[in-house]
Protein backbone atom coordinates (compact mmCIF):
# COMPACT_ATOMS: atom_id res chain seq x y z
CA UNK A 1 0.00 0.00 0.00
CA UNK A 2 1.30 3.66 -0.48
CA UNK A 3 1.79 5.75 2.09
CA UNK A 4 -1.19 7.77 1.20
CA UNK A 5 -4.15 4.84 1.13
CA UNK A 6 -2.55 4.07 4.62
CA UNK A 7 -3.25 7.86 5.86
CA UNK A 8 -6.72 7.52 4.42
CA UNK A 9 -7.81 4.06 6.11
CA UNK A 10 -6.11 5.83 9.07
CA UNK A 11 -8.13 9.05 9.58
CA UNK A 12 -11.14 6.77 8.26
CA UNK A 13 -10.91 4.43 11.09
CA UNK A 14 -10.91 7.00 13.05
CA UNK A 15 -14.21 8.63 12.33
CA UNK A 16 -15.87 5.77 12.62
CA UNK A 17 -18.34 5.70 15.31
CA UNK A 18 -17.56 2.59 17.45
CA UNK A 19 -20.54 2.37 20.20
CA UNK A 20 -21.17 -1.08 21.97
CA UNK A 21 -24.64 -0.89 22.40
CA UNK A 22 -26.40 0.77 19.15
CA UNK A 23 -30.08 0.82 18.72
CA UNK A 24 -29.49 -2.35 16.62
CA UNK A 25 -28.04 -4.54 19.07
CA UNK A 26 -30.56 -3.22 21.70
CA UNK A 27 -33.33 -4.14 19.43
CA UNK A 28 -31.95 -7.96 18.72
CA UNK A 29 -31.35 -8.03 22.62
CA UNK A 30 -35.05 -7.09 23.17
CA UNK A 31 -36.70 -9.57 20.11
CA UNK A 32 -34.16 -11.98 21.74
CA UNK A 33 -36.73 -11.42 24.98
CA UNK A 34 -39.92 -11.60 23.03
CA UNK A 35 -38.61 -14.74 21.43
CA UNK A 36 -38.27 -16.28 24.77
CA UNK A 37 -40.88 -14.92 26.25
CA UNK A 38 -43.64 -15.76 22.98
CA UNK A 39 -41.72 -19.72 23.14
CA UNK A 40 -41.55 -20.62 26.92
CA UNK A 41 -44.12 -18.48 28.71
CA UNK A 42 -47.76 -18.35 26.44
CA UNK A 43 -46.58 -21.64 24.26
CA UNK A 44 -46.78 -19.92 20.82
CA UNK A 45 -43.51 -22.05 20.01
CA UNK A 46 -44.32 -21.04 16.06
CA UNK A 47 -44.30 -17.39 17.02
CA UNK A 48 -41.40 -17.34 19.10
CA UNK A 49 -39.34 -18.60 16.63
CA UNK A 50 -40.55 -16.40 14.15
CA UNK A 51 -39.42 -13.61 16.28
CA UNK A 52 -36.25 -15.47 16.94
CA UNK A 53 -35.01 -14.73 13.23
CA UNK A 54 -35.45 -11.13 14.12
CA UNK A 55 -31.91 -10.30 15.91
CA UNK A 56 -30.42 -11.45 12.82
CA UNK A 57 -32.13 -9.71 10.21
CA UNK A 58 -32.24 -6.50 12.37
CA UNK A 59 -28.15 -7.12 13.08
CA UNK A 60 -27.43 -7.67 9.12
CA UNK A 61 -29.35 -4.29 8.40
CA UNK A 62 -27.02 -2.64 10.75
CA UNK A 63 -23.91 -4.02 9.43
CA UNK A 64 -24.68 -3.28 5.68
CA UNK A 65 -25.75 0.47 6.64
CA UNK A 66 -22.46 0.66 8.84
CA UNK A 67 -20.19 -0.89 5.55
CA UNK A 68 -21.91 2.20 3.20
CA UNK A 69 -20.88 4.56 5.61
CA UNK A 70 -17.76 2.96 5.55
CA UNK A 71 -17.87 3.13 1.73
CA UNK A 72 -18.66 6.74 1.25
CA UNK A 73 -16.18 8.15 4.00
CA UNK A 74 -13.74 6.31 1.91
CA UNK A 75 -14.89 7.71 -0.93
CA UNK A 76 -14.86 10.74 0.13
CA UNK A 77 -11.35 10.70 1.68
CA UNK A 78 -10.06 9.79 -1.11
CA UNK A 79 -11.36 12.76 -3.40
Amino acid sequence: MSESTEEIIGETAEGIDSNDLTPAVLASAGSVALALYFYYVRGDEQRGQFVGFWPVTILAMASYFKLEEIKQMLSASAE
